[in-house]
């Protein structure tokens, strides 16, 4: 597996740790619609929540949040209307981001509550 595949992993993996810590069900992860993929699917009292996990070895060339794309949140809206959906869910959905980076031999994790809106 190529190294930035094992940081994203690794990353993905911490954020379920971190979300699970903080009173967060974890429904999914990974999850996949058509060319949509959430990386995870949880759900705190009654929102639901799509979290896209970005996982940057530096903030060299930017903070991780930065590379969520329009693109990639049209794929997310649509991926999570399909859930909800299929799953016949009446919730509350919010959009969130995990940033990860590395600073100074650690990683910092930064929670970005309601980070985007679909349109």
């Amino acid at each position: 597996m190529a190294e930035h595949n094992e940081l994203g992993k690794f990353g993905e993996e911490l954020a379920v740790d971190f979300l699970q810590k903080n009173g967060y069900d974890i429904l999914e992860t990974n999850w996949t619609f058509q060319k949509a993929e959430i990386d995870i699917i949880a759900q705190k009292d009654t929102t639901l929540v799509v979290v896209e996990v970005k996982t940057r070895s530096s903030i060299e060339f930017g903070l991780p949040q930065d590379f969520v794309k329009p693109k990639k949140i049209q794929l997310l809206v649509k991926a999570v209307n399909e859930y909800v959906v299929a799953n016949d869910l009446e919730v509350e959905v919010r959009f969130d981001i995990i940033a990860i980076y590395k600073e100074e031999n650690k990683y910092k994790i930064d929670h970005i509550e309601d980070s985007f809106y679909h349109f």
